[in-house]
């Protein structure tokens, strides 16, 4: 047995004796504040267990390990449908960079312990209303204000804002050189004065995204996380982060053998759906589509283990998951006949085919839309031309709004 194995058959004896309390039949009916209160809890007692922060350094409270064995720690923590959405955008990025770029070590190593307990939420503000997928392009101003800085502008699409203590947001500081070349990267207290959180209802019936707005808001330049003008960096090194979380071939959608449950029990044509070849045809396809992502992401461990750097092949799997999941979905619900359109908002997205379908364009959309992830891909795989950005090398405030 290798360590690997071991560390992870350890890991799920453990989130086997405390699923009861924190996983997914203890989470039913409760209300959004009351899972929240769950997953605080929960954090704290993976914690104590010695499964936080498993590849952060341990002088800030993690376990010193490698990415591997985070990855494998969460492969198996999905399984349960532990309360952790909550903190996945806070622990996965913000976090980290404020233990690599923060300049007060002492005030890190703090936050860093109250995110890994729980006790604190830190959001990412880099969307913005006219921004698109374009991060260089936003237009929130911070501007100079005498040993500090002013934020006024507004942020779009930032999950869990609204439970958020702090966040980390890039900024356009000088509008006169390159949009990449403009931008400043800062830490920001999400109840300081002028900062207003809107939660935004999505077609899912959740209200997990929110729109921020920032007037006049006051920043030391102790909050500051990059050079003047380096921001660009910093938030590609935050993007770059989102590589090592666990990768879930289903498109973080139902598990195939659900469909295949359904199949058996609905009928088509007076016959069982699971003997009609186009329904069997749509299971081996998936079954394949789903095995060959997995090859890739053990791949992607095994180099992550041998101290390389995975590549760009981590697009595929985004891409390929989740409009495989919206089409399954589709599928299934076309298989329940009238029954189909029976919507239950509070129904999980890892169980209910008409949640997980409702909710996948925005899966398709969040952490990179598929028409980035197309571009990675022909870029970076296939060794295709960039496309052609006429505003690349123009100063920003000359380029057209």
């Amino acid at each position: 047995m290798s360590d690997l194995v071991a560390y992870s058959e350890k890991a799920n004896a453990w989130l086997e004796s405390v699923a009861a309390e924190f996983g997914r039949s203890a989470r039913k009916g409760l209300s959004e504040a009351e899972d929240l209160a769950l997953g605080r809890r929960y954090l704290k007692a993976r914690f104590d267990a010695g499964y936080a922060g498993i590849n952060w350094p341990t002088e800030y409270g993690g376990q010193g390990l490698t990415h591997i064995e985070k990855v494998a720690f969460e492969t198996e923590e999905m399984k349960f449908g532990m309360p952790t959405a909550y903190f996945g955008i806070s622990l996965g990025m913000p976090v980290p960079i404020m233990m690599k770029f923060g300049s007060d070590q002492v005030f890190a190593k703090e936050r860093v312990l109250k995110a890994l307990q729980g006790e604190e939420i830190w959001c990412q503000l880099f969307s913005e209303p006219a921004g698109g997928s374009d991060l260089a392009g936003l237009r929130l101003r911070a501007e100079q204000d005498g040993n500090g800085w002013k934020l006024n502008g507004q942020k779009l699409w930032t999950s869990w804002a609204q439970y958020s203590d702090y966040g980390v947001i890039v900024a356009r500081t000088d509008p006169t050189v390159q949009k990449h070349k403009g931008l400043t990267y800062f830490w920001v207290d999400m109840k300081a004065p002028g900062v207003t959180v809107r939660p935004i209802k999505l077609a899912g019936g959740d209200s997990h995204v929110n729109e921020v707005f920032f007037d006049d808001v006051k920043l030391t330049d102790d909050h500051r996380m990059s050079p003047v003008g380096g921001g660009f960096a910093v938030a590609m090194a935050t993007l770059m982060i989102e590589r090592y979380v666990a990768t879930d071939s289903a498109g973080f959608g139902p598990h195939l053998d659900l469909f295949i449950s359904l199949a058996k029990e609905v009928e088509v044509n007076g016959r069982p759906a699971i003997e009609d070849g186009r329904i069997r045809q749509a299971i081996a396809r998936n079954y394949a589509m789903r095995n060959g992502l997995d090859a890739i992401t053990a791949r992607a461990m095994l180099m992550m283990q041998a101290g390389m750097e995975p590549g760009a092949e981590g697009s595929l799997n985004k891409l390929v998951s989740v409009r495989s999941r919206q089409r399954l979905s589709e599928m299934a619900i076309d298989l329940q006949g009238p029954g189909g359109a029976h919507f239950d908002e509070h129904a999980p997205v890892k169980e209910n085919w008409q949640t997980s379908w409702i909710n996948a364009p925005t899966g398709r959309i969040a952490g990179g839309a598929d028409e980035m992830l197309l571009n990675t891909i022909a870029e970076r795989i296939l060794g295709l031309p960039q496309d052609y950005r006429p505003d690349k090398a123009v100063p920003f405030n000359q380029i057209p709004a």
